[in-house]
């Protein structure tokens, strides 16, 4: 690939780019704080805000009072200069949410699946809702991303299959971006939580972790030098069908819950040993939340035992930094669990990771799904300014 060569437009963009990225992480900013934190001149940084401000990608936003002569003017990102959307899609419940450029949520809807064999039709009228809400036109979304249970093809985008979302086959992607014509990406819904671990959760900054789902399903979000790994065909993380001594293996890919880790650590698995030991609830996530607050010791060990079999093979084939348990299971069993997950895998593995649970409020997959967006969109709205 040819590098480009350091032109003043290239220079100028690239200094743009830095620009907005600070006033994101770190704004408001007068014009002086800008450049001391980006090395630009007095005179440079304020050509460069000039040029956003024609731009409508930053404006004045107040004052900030100094000594002798006048305010200086705080200058900050313009959250309406772009929008994106993130979808959340469980077989019997979508969440979608609209978020300004400046990551902050605007609009957040609900819808029930039920019915409706349609995926287009239904997302297109969910995200129409949610655009509603927030006071804005589709055609202002800059991105969109939606989190789905599922294999999704690292080279097409195009769900390969999923057990809960059958009518999400090969072409809806397609479908989808001819229907609502605006950026659409499919991303599989572990990964958009562990997206979401990196932002603003447990594992806020790390390059190397894995985000381990634990509860009806089960899953594996990885993080590689700060890069999600999905594998080459898109099934990295499926960790349900991680082979386990003592449970058969699988004769039929094909069949639910036929994997060997689903079927020890599974909803029916957790169900069946929380009713072993008399621990009563609604949910998964219901029963083991119970077992901590009356301290079911024999319970909350056992499920940590099983889930550190899984935790373990990750540990030493990957070597990651951080282990954070999500999930209802991991989210539900919070320290107490966590704890003793570690101290299990510490017996059988030489690496001995620490464990932890997810710190990501709400729902992880729409806010990873809205993470996502924002980087595509941020992208192509900062990138191009001159």
């Amino acid at each position: 690939m040819p590098r480009r060569p350091g032109t003043p437009r290239l220079l100028r963009q690239l200094n743009d780019r830095a620009a907005l990225e600070l006033l994101l992480a770190s704004g408001p900013l007068t014009r002086a704080e800008l450049g001391e934190h980006t090395g630009l001149s007095k005179v440079t940084a304020g050509q460069l805000l000039s040029r956003l401000e024609e731009r409508a990608l930053v404006s004045v936003v107040g004052e900030q009072a100094g000594g002798r002569g006048p305010n200086a003017a705080l200058y900050g990102v313009v959250p309406s200069c772009a929008y994106v959307a993130g979808l959340d899609v469980l077989p019997d419940r979508i969440s979608a949410g609209i978020a300004d450029i400046t990551g902050e949520l605007v609009a957040e809807v609900f819808a029930d699946p039920t019915g409706h064999e349609d995926p287009v039709r239904l997302v297109r009228g969910v995200v129409e809702k949610a655009c509603a809400t927030a006071g804005i036109d589709l055609s202002r979304l800059r991105a969109f991303v939606i989190g789905a249970r599922g294999v999704v093809d690292p080279r097409t985008g195009d769900m390969r299959f999923s057990f809960d979302l059958p009518s999400w086959h090969e072409g809806v992607l397609a479908e989808l971006r001819r229907e609502l014509g605006i950026p659409v990406t499919i991303e599989n819904d572990v990964n958009l939580a562990a997206l979401a671990e990196r932002s603003h959760g447990a594992a806020r900054g790390m390059d190397d972790f894995v985000l381990v789902w634990a509860g009806v399903g089960q899953g594996l979000g990885v993080m590689l030098g700060g890069r999600l790994h999905r594998g080459f065909t898109g099934g990295a993380g499926e960790i349900g069908w991680l082979p386990v001594p003592g449970e058969p293996l699988p004769t039929d890919v094909s069949e639910p819950q036929s994997g060997s880790f689903q079927r020890l650590v599974g909803g029916d698995a957790v169900t069946g040993l929380a009713g072993a030991y008399g621990v009563a609830g609604e949910s998964v996530g219901d029963r083991v939340r119970a077992a901590v607050a009356a301290g079911s010791e024999g319970f909350l060990d056992e499920l940590a035992g099983r889930l550190a079999v899984g935790v373990a093979a990750v540990a030493v084939v990957l070597d990651p930094e951080l282990i954070v348990l999500g999930g209802d299971v991991g989210r539900a069993g919070a320290e107490a669990l966590a704890t003793r997950v570690e101290e299990a895998v510490a017996r059988v593995c030489p690496s001995q990771p620490r464990v932890v649970t997810t710190e990501v409020e709400g729902d992880p997959v729409l806010h990873g799904a809205l993470v996502s967006a924002l980087q595509r969109a941020r992208e192509e709205v900062f990138s191009d300014t001159v």
